[in-house]
């Protein structure tokens, strides 16, 4: 192959007549004697490859699933007849010149050829370096990339400036027992619940700030909604007036950031058989007890005691916001107080409840936050009647007897949004390398079979 300039795929329909060198994977291959056609993957798409010579036909007949390949060749439009119009780029291909393997891939252990990756959770997970090469489980991290763009995009035009917050805490954020204890240089520390406190801290420096931090939670449970390592987006905002001013910012970004990416990637939601989200002039907001009375009404079930939405509370209510209002987003707002984190301000109407909100996308939460106790006093005096010791807190209590005006914010998890707007069954599949009860990388249990049969060897 002679040296050229390598060209995208992307690229190509600016290419049509020329000849090009392309560089990627091999997804599939269709060999029909003395022509074959393969599908090269590269960070910018998928195009089909022609070979019209019997010699070339061989050499694409000779490839596998995952091959890295260089090839040169004319870029052409597809006949009429033989455009694929469900995919990108599926009026073009290119003619193959020359072909040269750069890695011969070994079998790979499933097939990767089809639209769709036919495997259980546990093997997505188990060969995870592998079914993230297949294109539809890469896309979910291409639109996830794109939802923590518009997140940084949405928080910059609210003003807010950037932070980079610690994952390593004297303390636990939430004051709970829920936290991973590591020893820092033989003293007791945790990994962080959140970054709440130094993101609470630099509102008395920066006024607005945001980050996009990971969050750690050791929940001894295992459902479709829970990693124990997060991705959080969060946006803490001070000298507010009202608390309304809090709702309008989190649903700017919400809804902003969700009706972006759908107008990026709308091929891949239509992938994944998902419609572009409802977005109204207006998201509609609901007290947490008005949103259980129209639930109560519309099914019957009696929601007067309920401390808060359960998940099919959830689905309810957000079938209201779409039917109702044209909406697939609704903000819940004024959870009960002993229900939320020590920091969450108490409605001065009424302290039973608190001045607090979720955003509810399609059946899902997928923002939590609160308008924050920012007067010293009350704030030890709540940490202490939800039973935590200030002592523990005491830079995070600083920073409030030194000048900390009105403030609040709120907390996206990032792979729960891409999860919810993919209509993904589990967050495992929203996360890159997920982390819980039974996975760190590799499942735990096999992973302790496995040094107990080792051992056992190495002892015989």
């Amino acid at each position: 192959m002679k040296f050229q300039k390598r060209v995208l795929v992307r690229n190509c329909p600016n290419e049509i007549g020329k000849e090009v060198m392309l560089a990627g994977w091999v997804q599939t291959v269709r060999a029909h004697g003395k022509i074959a056609f393969f599908d090269l993957r590269d960070r910018s798409g998928l195009l089909q490859i022609g070979a019209f010579t019997p010699e070339l036909a061989k050499k694409v007949a000779s490839l596998h699933s995952q091959d890295v390949v260089g090839v040169s060749g004319i870029v052409k439009k597809r006949g009429e007849k033989y455009i694929n119009r469900d995919v990108a780029f599926g009026d073009l291909e290119l003619e193959v010149t020359d072909i040269v393997v750069l890695h011969a891939a070994s079998e790979m252990p499933f097939d990767m050829g089809g639209k769709e990756l036919h495997v259980e959770l546990p093997t997505l997970l188990d060969y995870r370096s592998l079914t993230l090469k297949h294109q539809k489980v890469a896309n979910i991290f291409i639109v996830q990339a794109a939802l923590a763009d518009e997140f940084r995009k949405h928080a910059q035009e609210l003003d807010c400036t950037e932070i980079f917050v610690p994952t390593i805490a004297a303390g636990a954020t939430e004051g709970g027992a829920e936290v991973f204890e590591i020893d820092y240089y033989g003293h007791k520390a945790f990994l962080t619940q959140s970054p709440q406190l130094y993101k609470q801290m630099m509102v008395g420096v920066l006024e607005r700030v945001y980050t996009i931090a990971k969050a750690y939670r050791a929940e001894p449970s295992v459902t479709t909604r829970h990693i124990s390592e997060a991705t959080q987006m969060d946006i803490e905002i001070a000298f507010i007036e009202r608390f309304d001013e809090l709702l309008d910012a989190l649903e700017f970004v919400g809804t902003g950031m969700i009706r972006n990416v759908a107008k990026r990637y709308p091929q891949i939601l239509k992938q994944f058989g998902v419609e572009a989200p409802l977005v109204s002039n207006r998201v509609p907001r609901l007290t947490l007890r008005e949103a259980q009375a129209i639930v109560t009404k519309r099914t019957g079930r009696d929601l007067s005691r309920e401390p808060d939405l359960n998940p099919e509370d959830e689905k309810e209510i957000c079938q209201w916001a779409k039917e109702e209002k044209g909406s697939d987003f609704v903000t819940i707002t004024h959870f009960p107080t002993k229900k939320r984190a020590f920091y969450t301000m108490p409605d001065p109407k009424d302290p039973e409840y608190s001045l607090s909100y979720d955003l509810l996308f399609r059946g899902l939460e997928i923002l939590s936050g609160s308008q924050r106790i920012h007067e010293h006093e009350k704030l030890v005096s709540a940490m202490k009647a939800k039973g935590v010791d200030p002592d523990n807190f005491s830079l995070y209590l600083m920073a409030f007897q030194y000048g900390m005006p009105p403030e609040g914010g709120f907390s996206f998890g990032l792979e729960r949004l891409t999860m919810k707007l993919l209509e993904l069954q589990n967050v495992r599949e929203a996360s890159l390398f997920p982390r819980d009860m039974e996975r760190v990388d590799v499942r735990l249990a096999h992973h302790d079979k496995e040094d107990a049969r080792k051992t056992k060897q190495q002892k015989s």
